[in-house]
């Protein structure tokens, strides 16, 4: 608890101090590639500081006519391979993200690696620990501002609020690929334990109830395929997600379970200057035995569709249209306005219009910038909102990002 304090004292800077960090980093960034480290070892990081304005509502603080800077990350990962077939790998993380994440110190993910066979066009390999889930094109690396396409993913199929639910799960996977003169073709299946330590997502189902949830055995499968080298990507990704509300004394909701099965269709086109991607959701969830909960089925669609642009060597620019629809037969929220007053229709769709840039400082030191017209809070956090959303209104975040 004392260097968690201490982590907590010393992110929450004002900008000006941010970017000295930045600066001091990058000039000693050379320090992790000295001769000292073994050659099997290799050790990097990422550090990332937000700063979120909305006209109206509250996202990652209290950004509502203000501006919050608790959106922040500080990553510290390391590989070693051990033997030819064996690498372990390993991410700690702390991370502010207002009220829906709890800037604890975390194991995002810790690997072993095993590989089965191996030769100039296939690859099997056995991975196994806390393991990064499959999901879509960017959720392996999103825990890294870099691999972003700018600030913030398309809410519609990641989001950010339960961004610890989806990162990484406890289980085992195999993955195998194969080269071919028609392209590259790629399999990720895996057993897991969803974890369940974002706030957000036990406040949405119970609220305060005393109690916990708990993951429960779940699945993964990905399926991809590339060609010439990633200048056409496309890639199916289903899930069966599993879990459990385990009520405390007192509590007002009785033990019940969830369930949540996404489909995803992803592709992405990369020429020299440009990329076009898009992705499709389909994601049924169900609710049983939670007692003041009926039990309930729903299935929801999500998608967006996103353009980037290399204007210079250094300059990026990206557009995009991203659309939540949390419940197919209820596309305006209107039935569940009408049967439970106190859910705003809007709460259960948004549509997003992004504008974003980003400029290349230096070749590990980034600047973005973003600015988001949205329509409906439907990836808005209840805990941050708990006076209500407002439908309509906009969001401007910038962030500097690190990394070495």
């Amino acid at each position: 608890m004392r260097h968690t304090s201490t982590l907590n004292r010393f992110f929450k800077l004002h900008s000006y101090g941010i970017v000295l960090v930045l600066c001091c980093l990058f000039t000693n960034a050379q320090a992790f590639e000295s001769d000292w480290l073994p050659q099997n070892l290799q050790i990097h990081g990422f550090l990332s500081q937000g700063f979120i304005h909305t006209s109206d509502n509250n996202f990652f603080g209290k950004t509502d006519d203000s501006i919050s800077t608790d959106f922040r990350e500080l990553g510290i990962n390391a590989s070693y391979r051990i033997l030819p077939e064996l690498q372990i790998a390993m991410q700690v993380v702390w991370r502010d993200a207002g009220k829906t994440d709890d800037s604890n110190v975390r194991i995002d993910y810790g690997v072993a690696s095993y590989t089965l066979y191996s030769s100039e066009l296939s690859l099997l390999t056995l991975r196994g620990g806390r393991v990064p889930t499959p999901l879509g094109l960017y959720n392996d690396t999103r825990d890294v501002a870099s691999t972003r396409p700018n600030i913030l993913l398309p809410q519609s199929i990641y989001f950010d609020v339960n961004r610890n639910l989806a990162l990484s799960a406890d289980g085992g996977y195999i993955y195998g690929e194969h080269r071919t003169d028609y392209g590259d073709f790629s399999l990720n299946f895996g057993v897991v334990v969803p974890r369940m330590d974002d706030p957000d997502f036990k406040n949405t189902l119970v609220g305060s109830d005393p109690g916990k949830m708990e993951g429960d055995i779940s699945w993964v499968l990905r399926t991809g395929y590339e060609w010439e080298n990633g200048l056409a990507k496309l890639a199916i990704t289903y899930a069966d997600f599993n879990g459990d509300y385990k009520p405390s004394a007192g509590a007002f909701f009785q033990a019940g379970s969830w369930r949540f099965n996404p489909l995803i269709f992803s592709a992405q086109y990369n020429a020299e200057k440009w990329s076009l991607t898009g992705e499709y959701a389909l994601r049924r969830a169900q609710l049983r035995n939670f007692g003041a909960i009926p039990d309930t089925e729903f299935t929801g669609q999500s998608f967006y569709v996103q353009g980037t642009y290399r204007l210079t060597s250094s300059l990026e620019a990206l557009v995009r249209y991203d659309e939540l629809i949390w419940d197919m037969d209820d596309r305006k929220g209107l039935k569940i306005a009408q049967a439970a007053p106190g859910i705003a229709n809007h709460s259960r769709f948004a549509q997003d219009w992004t504008f974003g840039l980003r400029y290349e400082i230096l070749p590990a030191l980034n600047f973005s910038a973003e600015y988001h017209r949205i329509n409906g809070t439907g990836w808005l956090s209840n805990l941050e909102n708990p006076q209500g959303t407002t439908q309509h209104w906009d969001m401007y975040t910038i962030m500097m990002s690190y990394d070495f």
